[in-house]
């Protein structure tokens, strides 16, 4: 079943920000925007590819008034020694959630056979709702720069009811107001 238009599933875990243990709950994602990145694990090859990539979109998100978290299967001590080892994961300013327990990633449907998070990226609005999945099998990197414009048309979306961001949309482009009009129109 699709997670497009569900609330999150509550939450509270550990996870490790700029030098630091935090506690971390769905709470937190409440009342902002919010990007919820899944990976396989610490330490592993295409995932400090795909984390170094957001970090270097985050002041771009954070601008847009979007928070983003990382969320693997691993302990928020082995992200604190992931980021002190390698030079990629060092650079990552925004949160690295540990779910050991695998609740979080059973909560977003990602949990894997083995125990690992697939490569799942969630946009979530301010209400705590899922507005854009997207699931990767684990061999294929995600862009984070495509996030940009995925957030863009959520947010126009939200604030302009009635309107929809055709395929391609980028922000200042028309929207589409769907109407019996349009119908084979297009």
């Amino acid at each position: 079943m699709s997670l497009i238009g569900q609330e999150i599933v509550e939450f509270k875990a550990n996870a490790y920000h700029n030098g630091e243990f935090i506690q971390v709950s769905s709470e937190d994602l409440k009342g902002k925007w919010n990007i919820v990145c899944f990976y396989p694990a610490d330490f592993t090859f295409v995932c400090p590819t795909e984390l170094e990539d957001l970090q270097d979109q985050y002041a771009t998100l954070k601008s847009l008034g979007v928070e983003v978290y990382s969320v693997s299967t691993d302990t928020h001590f082995t992200h604190k020694a992931w980021h002190d080892h390698s030079h990629a994961i060092g650079k990552i300013e925004y949160i690295m959630i540990g779910d050991p327990s695998h609740a979080i990633s059973i909560g977003f449907d990602v949990l894997d056979e083995q125990g690992l998070a697939q490569r799942g990226t969630f946009i979530i609005d301010p209400d705590g709702i899922v507005q854009a999945v997207e699931i990767n099998a684990d061999g294929i990197g995600r862009d984070a720069s495509s996030l940009i414009n995925k957030i863009h048309a959520a947010q126009y979306v939200r604030t302009h009811p009635g309107e929809v961001c055709p395929a391609k949309w980028k922000e200042g482009a028309e929207t589409l107001k769907p109407s019996l009009d349009l119908v084979g129109k297009i």
